[in-house]
Formats: C-alpha cells, sequence, structure tokens
C-alpha cells in the first residue's frame, strides 16, 4: 500500500539529492529515461541524466550549504503505482547579501517499481502571472 506520506518524503528526498550534489541518491531516485522540461534552460524536452548529472557536478543550483527549500500548494494524484506530484517549488539561499528567493511551478510523475518509487518526468513553468512575458524591473 503507497502512503501519502511515503511519496512526500520520498520527493525530498530526491529533491535535497539535487541541492547537495548526492549523485548516488539521485540516480537512486530518478529512472535512466527521464524527460524533462525546464523552461529556464531550454524551450525544448531534455532526456536523459547526462545533463542533470553535469548540472549536479558544477553545483548548477548555486544553493551553497545554507539553502531551504519548500513545496507550495503542494498536491498529490496517487494511481496505483503511478504518483503525480504538483506544487510551487520555492527556493531560499542565504548569501552575504542577505537572503534570495527564486519560484516556479512543477509537476513531476513518479512510478513505483519493484517497491521503490523513481522520478520519469518534470514539467516546470514560470511563476508568474500571463501573459507569458517575464514581468519587468515594475513588476508588470
Amino acid at each position: 500500500m503507497n502512503s501519502e506520506q511515503e511519496i512526500w518524503d520520498f520527493l525530498h528526498r530526491h529533491l535535497h539529492s539535487v541541492f547537495t550534489r548526492d549523485v548516488d541518491t539521485y540516480m537512486a531516485t530518478t529512472d535512466r529515461g527521464l524527460s524533462l522540461y525546464e523552461w529556464f534552460v531550454a524551450p525544448h524536452r531534455q532526456d536523459g541524466l547526462d545533463f542533470h548529472f553535469f548540472m549536479i557536478e558544477h553545483a548548477w543550483a548555486g544553493a551553497g550549504d545554507d539553502f531551504r527549500f519548500d513545496l507550495l500548494e503542494p498536491r498529490l494524484q496517487l494511481y496505483g503505482d503511478t504518483a503525480i506530484v504538483s506544487y510551487t517549488f520555492m527556493l531560499s539561499v542565504a548569501t552575504a547579501d542577505g537572503i534570495r528567493h527564486s519560484l516556479h511551478n512543477e509537476s513531476r510523475v513518479l512510478i513505483r517499481r519493484d517497491g521503490e518509487w523513481q522520478v520519469v518526468h518534470v514539467h516546470k513553468s514560470p511563476a508568474w502571472r500571463a501573459p507569458r512575458e517575464q514581468p519587468g524591473p515594475s513588476g508588470h
């Protein structure tokens, strides 16, 4: 039986592995056939793990040692051994200049294979309001 708490615990462990450069956990929690859309990287789908291994190796997240992430408005849709989680991802990082925050909307599709959850698809989108243009300096 899949419990909601088990899935959320898995997801936090998976996300934490990205920001702490824990490649072993990332590999254990991510399917080799991963597909993803990351709007801030490219306007096209990326497939596989090689890109993320490079990004993790070079600390792409820029979080350093003093960070936290929060999942705002989390939602779980569970269909047997498939789960869809969606939320607004907020990363907070403490720097010498103060705390900075970044947000985006995110959905992840998870499957349970041989008793273990793995992420198979990720879709990220901007967290600013429509139209699809990034807000200017004044906020609109």
